[in-house]
């Protein structure tokens, strides 16, 4: 992140800066940066913006402690607004909103895709240790299986009240179901096509 080619010059010393959080995408709120902010940024691993109504760099959360912890930062083709994606400690608005937007901020279903590239590296860069490169080395038959095990599972204790023993068996069946897509070599985005088609088509 210290390498980035920021072009500061283009508008006048200061670059907007889009804030989204890391798990579930959504966009929180808009800053503005200079180098000093930027440095700040990275070495405290904490959003530091410059603010131009009060003239100083500012801490998001300095004051009301919901801190905006830095997990990356991009720079867009024009070399002249940054990505930065975050953890966020609370709220993101003044207001108490989730976001300086009004929207509630509460998705994780983007974690499914961080899950996918870890899956894939497990298969690609295999380890003793690793639960799902020793599914990968059994074969699509024993991943099949698995997942086959966790649906029943997952059948039985929907028969019961207990929430918690569910959740962990839901997300048993979509783990293994996940490995099993990449086995067999079929992206997550193929299926959600299949889907898409037949909502489109009224089903």
């Amino acid at each position: 992140m210290n390498n980035l080619n920021i072009d500061f010059d283009k508008v006048d010393g200061l670059v907007p800066a889009i804030i989204q959080d890391e798990v579930t995408g959504a966009v929180l709120m808009l800053g503005y940066m200079n180098q000093e902010s930027l440095d700040l940024t990275i070495s405290t691993q904490k959003v530091t913006f410059y603010s131009r109504t009060k003239q100083r760099l500012w801490t998001k959360g300095e004051t009301s402690g919901n801190f905006l912890m830095l997990k990356s930062i991009k720079l867009d083709c024009d070399k002249d607004t940054l990505l930065v994606r975050v953890n966020p400690v609370g709220p993101v608005c003044h207001k108490g909103d989730d976001t300086c937007f009004a929207e509630e901020n509460k998705s994780k279903t983007l974690f499914i895709d961080q899950l996918r590239e870890i899956i894939k590296d497990r298969k690609a860069n295999p380890t003793e240790k690793s639960y799902t490169a020793s599914l990968f080395a059994k074969g699509i038959n024993k991943i099949a299986q698995k997942v086959g095990e966790e649906a029943v599972e997952i059948v039985i204790e929907a028969k019961d009240d207990n929430k918690d023993l569910f959740l962990g068996e839901a997300a048993d069946l979509l783990f293994h179901y996940l490995i099993l897509l990449e086995a067999k070599e079929i992206e997550l985005d193929e299926v959600m096509e299949v889907l898409i088609k037949r909502h489109k088509g009224g089903k």
